[in-house]
């Protein structure tokens, strides 16, 4: 008798813990008053994305982007550019994804691909905004595209 109490006693202390750690749908990490600012931004940003020892750049049109990219992302070589580039490669894989599936993703966020081939070292610059820009977005429109939360 006193084993299966012991017994029902462990079989319900298990589902409890079960219940207790399985959590609901996850969110973005909370935006700052700050942040939230550029995100509401209404006039135009344009950021061209170059690296001063390649031929790649980068045209981002995003009001509010560049005002983020100043005070809220982490600065110039806080990541290093093998993270970006892993980073990047998850990220635009996705994206690309999304654009070419108008039907189940906006078009209007998603509206055109983007060519970057991980083999091809574009410099850090390019890999960093293009990076922030991505975080940007996620956070912005409360997007994921990759199995980890942007975050900043």
């Amino acid at each position: 008798m006193k084993n299966n109490v012991f017994r029902l006693t462990i079989f319900i202390a298990a589902i409890i813990l079960l219940a207790l750690s399985c959590t609901g749908t996850k969110t973005l990490n909370d935006v700052s008053d700050k942040e939230n600012e550029a995100f509401h931004q209404t006039k135009g940003d344009t950021i061209t994305i170059a690296d001063d020892e390649s031929d790649y750049e980068i045209i981002i049109i995003e009001p509010g982007f560049n005002f983020w990219l100043q005070s809220i992302a982490k600065s110039e070589g806080y990541y290093s550019q093998n993270y970006l580039e892993n980073r990047n490669a998850i990220w635009v894989l996705e994206w690309n994804q999304r654009v070419q599936q108008p039907q189940r993703f906006d078009p209007n966020l998603y509206e055109m691909s983007i060519n970057y081939n991980s083999f091809t070292d574009y410099g850090y610059e390019v890999n960093y905004k293009l990076y922030n820009y991505f975080i940007y977005f996620q956070r912005k429109y409360n997007q994921r595209l990759g199995s980890f939360y942007p975050r900043i």
